[in-house]
Parts: structure tokens; sequence; C-alpha cells
């Protein structure tokens, strides 16, 4: 079996999306794509979603002052949304995409937005941010393999468990109600450890160990595709000698 080919700027990425709300979001993006304004372009979209990460930032920051401030954060998630998801679909939608560009400047963005999510939650007075820093290891070790997989297999993996960022967005929208729900004083649930502490432990851990388990799955499939060449190197040395 040939190996595969290294994607070039002009190799189209596989983007594998099987996460429960790809079908009802990719209607509604196109459906919003048909109807935005000339004057909105994929890097204006890009600025949105990355002001919609600076607001959660703040939102979970200044729940140190008031829980109250946790309404930005789950305003910040709509936007957030909103800028991420439409800039590579107008692109698509407008046929003027760039490719490199684009991959290069959404998927920053996309480390950056995450950092600043992560960070704010490890900020705020219901999680540490020693836990919070384990998920967002666990998140950045999955982006890594994501943008390998490019490299390697042309495939750009956005899903994981049925899940992408928008049900992970959803899942953060709960877990900040649940912040101001159940407030942050006293003992945690579970002694000295908050039920929000062992809630982010948990999802760190699961992201982590997606990691080593993809890791394992597209290695196994990269050997099958390049065998080794042990016969050759053999054959080598029997000439030398």
């Amino acid at each position: 079996m040939a190996a595969p080919k290294a994607p070039t700027s002009s190799t189209p990425i596989d983007r594998i999306q099987e996460n429960l709300l790809a079908r009802s979001e990719r209607r509604l993006l196109n459906w919003i794509c048909a109807r935005m304004p000339r004057w909105i372009s994929p890097d204006l979209l890009t600025f949105i979603g990355m002001a919609g990460a600076f607001m959660v930032f703040g939102g979970y920051l200044a729940s140190n002052l008031a829980e109250e401030w946790l309404w930005l954060s789950i305003a910040g998630y709509a936007v957030q949304w909103f800028g991420d998801s439409t800039d590579g679909s107008l692109a698509r939608f407008r046929k003027i995409e760039r490719p490199r560009y684009g991959y290069f400047l959404d998927h920053s963005c996309d480390g950056l937005a995450t950092t600043l999510v992560v960070a704010g939650i490890g900020l705020s007075p219901y999680v540490t941010l020693e836990v919070a820093l384990v998920a967002l290891a666990g998140y950045l070790l999955l982006s890594i393999h994501a943008f390998l997989s490019v490299r390697v297999l042309g495939e750009l993996k956005l899903s994981y468990l049925n899940a992408g960022p928008t049900e992970l967005r959803f899942l953060l929208i709960a877990l900040t109600l649940a912040m101001m729900w159940f407030g942050h004083e006293g003992e945690g649930w579970f002694g000295a450890i908050s039920g929000f502490d062992v809630f982010t432990g948990v999802v760190g851990t699961i992201l982590i160990v997606l990691f080593v388990i993809q890791t394992g799955v597209t290695s196994r499939r990269l050997a099958a595709m390049e065998p080794p060449r042990n016969d050759e190197w053999q054959g080598k040395e029997q000439q030398g000698d």
C-alpha cells in the first residue's frame, strides 16, 4: 500500500464531524450565511468570536465580585459560537476560502479562545486553577492530535464521542448555570474538593485518555500504510559485506 501523501495547500482536508448537533447546526449556519450582509467578512466574524471568548473570561473573573457576572460568560459563549462557527462557513458559502490563511488564523484563535475560557473558569471562585489546567491540557492535546492528523492523513477530526465544540459549549453553559444555582460558599461537596473541581477534573482526564487512545489508533493506521522496510536495509547490509 502506498504511503499517504502529506497534504499541501491545494489538498482538500477531509473534515470529520460526527457530533450530535452537526446536521442541525449546518442547516442553521447555511441559513445564517445566506442572510449575512455583504459588508460582514469572515475575518470580522473571527474577531467577534474572539470578543466572545474575552467576554467569557471576563465574566468568570468578575464572578469573584458577584455571581451575576456569570451571565456575561453565558452571553460570551453565544457570541463566541456565532463568530467561531460562521467565519469559515461564510467563506465556504461565498466560495472565498483562503485555505492556508483561514486554517492558520482559525485554529490559532481557537487555541487562544480555549485558553481564555478554561483560565477564566480556573480563576473563578468555583474551580481551582490547577484542576482547570488539567482540562486545558486535555483539550490542547486533542487539538494537537487533530492538527497532526491533517498533516499525515489529510483528515481534520472535529468531534469525539459524538461531541464537538458546540456540545462542549452547551456543557460549559450548564456548568455555569450550576455555579449560579449552587454557589461556592462553605465546604465543597466532597470535603475540601468541590463538585465543580471533580466535574472539571473528570472532563480533563477523559480528554487526555481520548488523546492517548486516538494516538494509538492513528499510529496503527499509519504503521499499516507505511510498513517497515527491514528487507531493503538487510539487502544493503549484505551488499556491503
